[in-house]
């Protein structure tokens, strides 16, 4: 298994070393791994994880959610059920998100088409 320094895994993740710093501090990251300097060593695990928190974050889990999201993955095979909950609850959001985006799209495309016909016949807008 590789491991990584926090610039490392900062520059791989996409996540600032101080927002990993924070992630740690308030209990999204735990059971990092430090050297025998007291520096924090991430593992492909790790790295995985973040890709996880990076994709909730994306899509606008709050980071409440994330931190109870964190504590059931924590929890083992008896949190499967509510971590299941949590993320259909969650990809609920997200769909209601992406509709509201695709018809805000449509009145983007709609000036769009707009402004070209403008263009193209020379009128002012």
């Amino acid at each position: 298994m590789s491991s990584y320094s926090p610039a490392e895994t900062a520059e791989k993740s996409g996540f600032s070393i101080d927002t990993l710093r924070y992630y740690e501090k308030i209990g999204l990251l735990s059971g990092i791994a430090r050297n025998a300097s007291g520096r924090r060593v991430f593992s492909d695990n790790d790295l995985q994880w973040l890709g996880m928190l990076r994709c909730l974050r994306e899509t606008g889990m709050p980071i409440a959610e994330m931190l109870r999201y964190s504590e059931l993955a924590r929890g083992g095979a008896e949190t499967v059920r509510e971590r299941l909950e949590l993320l259909q609850a969650h990809d609920r959001r997200v769909e209601e998100q992406i509709a509201r985006l695709r018809e805000q799209q449509e009145h983007v495309k709609f000036k769009i088409g707009f402004y070209q016909g403008a263009v193209c016949e020379g009128a002012p807008v």
